[in-house]
C-alpha cells in the first residue's frame, strides 16, 4: 500500500553531458513528507522511498528543492523505458515512505 499517490510530468534536468529526469511531489504532498520527517535527516535533506509507476517498483530517494518549492523524485532511464515515460508527459506516481 503506499503513502501518497499522483500524477506529475517528468522534466529534465542537464548537468555537464547526462541529462536527469525528475518528478515535483504536489505541495500538499510534500508538506506532509516534510512534517513525518521531523528530526529524520539525511545528506542534503534525502527521504528515502519506495515508488511505483504502472508495472515498475524501485526503491530511491527524493530530494527537497528551493527552486521547485517541493520534493523531487528521480525517474531513471531503465523505468522510464520500461514504461514508456518521456518528458513533459503526465504518468501516476506511487510512494511509500521507507522507515531509516
Amino acid at each position: 500500500m503506499s503513502d501518497y499517490e499522483f500524477a506529475g510530468e517528468l522534466w529534465a534536468w542537464k548537468a555537464r553531458a547526462q541529462t536527469w529526469a525528475f518528478v515535483t511531489l504536489p505541495e500538499d504532498i510534500a508538506d506532509e513528507v516534510e512534517e513525518r520527517q521531523s528530526g529524520l535527516r539525511r545528506g542534503f535533506g534525502a527521504v528515502k522511498v519506495r515508488v511505483t509507476v504502472g508495472s515498475t517498483t524501485w526503491d530511491t530517494s527524493m530530494f527537497p528543492s528551493q527552486d521547485q518549492g517541493s520534493y523531487i523524485l528521480p525517474v531513471k532511464a531503465a523505468v522510464r523505458k520500461a514504461e514508456g515515460l518521456t518528458f513533459s508527459r503526465s504518468a501516476r506516481f506511487a510512494i511509500t515512505l521507507i522507515d531509516p
